[in-house]
């Protein structure tokens, strides 16, 4: 049935429809308020700020009370074991009016000035003072330093915390590792405690105890910035913990400890690079284990015994892994060895890599020296060498180090226009008189005569004078010998040379140019 629909019922229905609109939108509005309202009301059920602010704020403040009793802790404890050290030393200067054209001395007359100021002949003595720290290791006195705090002293002084002055006498020096003991007479003093440096961890907080600049028991703190430091120049034996403590002058002696006051060090030195004698964040200190090892011999021995292997140690760059197709850069490079010493009996050959001692593994020369140097002089060694790509393990009866003179390595080489240019250097075959006259009677290879500055030689530190044996791991007795294994590696190609130089031998990396 067809509907008829008029315009009021048209717009009855339009008006039915709009307040169904109205409705659906009033509705969806009342649900965003009533919802809006209970989020505000959640907000207002979590805990109000200024309630929850304090709270977190006495938490932090007692984590960092603490932290910071952690090191007044520390610091009572160490401070008492302590002491500065005073040392007195005369030292030969210049006498200001020595000099003949002096016009003091011209007008009064030598008989005058040699009465009054002495030293006729330029020089006159004059006391020096010196600011050092020390440990005290035992209740009987006995007091752990650097030599280079007592060394030249004529007159040495202790005074404790409570302000007692006494005298002091040196025990033992040992300046190889820069350690050494002195000794005052008095009872019940408060030793140390003593930690394991072996287990101290960069990034560990520790304090440095000493007297900088004369500002007596001086605490500063910071942590260990790394371990096994060498190659300073500061000692025949290297291993320091390095550490961001300020360290300065007068803390030399000085402990390092770690938080619950237990000495891991006795700080050294500084790095000092623009020459201002402050502190830079870089301080050094010798492990105490190592300290205290040659604390004990001072005391027992009055010297320090060190083992002795018989081989010349270096270490193993980029170039000569390259060269000798080694797998790694780690381990001691065995440059030379003595004849009819410890490594030659026990069949350690020039060339060998040593990979371990006794276990340890050796990261480069210097680990290895020392270790040697810990060992006992008589003990077996176990040593593991890499030889020809394979691991050999090896027993190494040790000797006792000899005390040796130390010698520069130049002499003069031969110059000669006859010689063959190579890779930077002129080289030629090696005569009967100038191998009697430069040491290298029965030994066999060419002889660099000039070095071409900057050139691959100068790079590889060849001198003029050393002797080129092997080349490629290749026996060289001639020029065209070496010749040959230059032409075999094309430009840029590295290989590895064994040199002498005086007595000694070594490896170096030689860029074929």
């Amino acid at each position: 049935m067809e509907s008829h629909s008029t315009p009021q019922h048209r717009l009855g229905a339009l008006r039915r429809r709009l307040l169904r609109r109205r409705t659906f939108w009033q509705v969806i509005l009342a649900v965003g308020f009533l919802g809006g309202i209970g989020f505000v009301a959640s907000l207002g059920s979590v805990p109000a700020a200024p309630e929850q602010g304090p709270a977190k704020v006495v938490q932090t403040r007692q984590l960092l009370d603490q932290f910071s009793a952690a090191f007044e802790s520390a610091a009572q404890r160490v401070n008492p074991s302590v002491v500065p050290i005073f040392a007195e030393q005369t030292q030969e200067v210049t006498n200001p009016f020595a000099s003949q054209n002096d016009p003091f001395r011209q007008f009064f007359g030598d008989d005058f000035f040699n009465r009054f100021f002495g030293a006729p002949q330029g020089e006159m003595k004059q006391k020096v003072h010196s600011l050092g720290s020390g440990v005290i290791m035992s209740a009987d006195g006995y007091i752990l330093t650097n030599n280079h705090v007592v060394d030249g002293a004529d007159k040495l002084w202790v005074t404790l915390e409570n302000k007692k002055r006494y005298s002091a006498h040196v025990v033992g020096r040992d300046p190889q590792s820069d350690v050494a003991v002195i000794k005052i007479e008095a009872q019940g003093l408060m030793p140390a405690a003593i930690g394991n440096s072996d287990s101290v961890h960069v990034g560990q907080w520790v304090i440095a105890v000493g007297n900088p600049f004369q500002l007596m028991h001086t605490v500063t703190a910071g942590i260990i910035s790394a371990r096994g430091r060498s190659s300073m120049n500061l000692a025949d034996y290297e291993d320091f913990i390095q550490t961001d403590a300020s360290i300065n002058p007068g803390n030399s002696g000085g402990a390092l400890a770690d938080l619950e006051g237990r000495i891991i060090g006795i700080n050294t030195a500084i790095l000092n690079p623009n020459g201002s004698g402050g502190n830079v964040g870089i301080g050094f200190a010798i492990p105490i284990n190592m300290a205290r090892s040659v604390m004990d011999a001072l005391i027992a021995d009055g010297k320090v015994t060190r083992g002795f292997l018989g081989l010349l140690p270096q270490d193993v760059n980029e170039d000569l892994e390259k060269a000798l197709k080694l797998p790694s850069d780690t381990g001691a490079l065995v440059g030379d060895v003595t004849a009819g010493g410890p490594a030659a009996k026990a069949g350690i050959e020039r060339g060998d890599v040593i990979l371990t001692f006794n276990g340890r593994p050796v990261e480069n020369s210097t680990a290895l020296r020392t270790m040697v140097a810990e060992a006992k002089p008589g003990s077996d060694a176990r040593v593991t060498v890499l030889r020809d790509g394979k691991e050999k393990t090896l027993t190494v009866a040790l000797g006792e180090r000899p005390e040796v003179a130390s010698a520069g390595d130049e002499r003069s080489g031969e110059s000669s226009s006859s010689g063959s240019t190579h890779a930077g250097m002129k080289v030629q075959e090696l005569r009967s008189d100038l191998a009697q006259r430069l040491g290298y009677e029965g030994d066999k290879g060419v002889l660099v005569v000039e070095v071409t500055p900057g050139g691959p030689a100068d790079e590889a530190g060849i001198r003029s004078g050393d002797l080129i044996e092997r080349a490629d791991q290749k026996q060289i007795e001639s020029v065209h010998d070496l010749q040959r294994v230059l032409k075999e590696h094309k430009s840029g190609d590295t290989i590895a040379l064994l040199v002498r130089r005086k007595e000694n031998t070594f490896f170096t990396a030689l860029q074929v140019s």
